[in-house]
């Protein structure tokens, strides 16, 4: 008889604890993030955007306001493999692969800004030489902007 209760109240609490779980998948409300690439690794790279994508796989993409600013050599993220030669960057990752990857993340919703003073210290011509990038994309400033993102309640994040 005592074997029986020990059974039905294990069973009530593993049903209890499954319910928790699974009211836990998916509650963390809306965040706003603002995501910091400023290196030139390639693997790096493609690791933060598997983060980026994994963030919005748990939270949901209508729950996100989510941003990547990019200054220094993070803007090899979005340059052209064939133009590095044509900037002071040494490397470019927007090769065919990555490009989908930044085209699936755009299209659900994430934002991806440039740091002007970048631009102009590398040298880059953002209409040839970058892949996918428009004037709106564009910031004066890559760590003003994080700054002003963080003091308007953005997550900095530094993958």
């Amino acid at each position: 008889m005592k074997i029986k209760n020990f059974v039905s109240l294990f069973a009530v609490l593993a049903l209890g604890l499954g319910v928790m779980s699974v009211s836990y998948a998916g509650s963390y409300g809306s965040q706003k993030i603002a995501y910091h690439i400023n290196y030139d690794q390639a693997k790096r790279q493609g690791g933060a955007l598997r983060n980026i994508q994994n963030h919005i796989n748990a939270v949901g993409a209508e729950n996100l306001d989510l941003r990547v600013i990019m200054r220094g050599k993070g803007l090899s993220l979005l340059l052209l493999p064939d133009e590095a030669g044509n900037t002071g960057l040494p490397v470019g990752n927007a090769n065919e692969a990555m490009q989908a990857k930044i085209a699936g993340l755009k299209s659900q919703g994430v934002a991806f800004k440039v740091c002007a003073n970048t631009v102009r210290g590398k040298k880059i011509n953002v209409s040839d030489h970058l892949y996918d990038v428009s004037d709106s994309d564009i910031v004066p400033s890559g760590v003003a902007e994080l700054s002003h993102l963080q003091h308007n309640g953005f997550t900095y994040l530094r993958p």
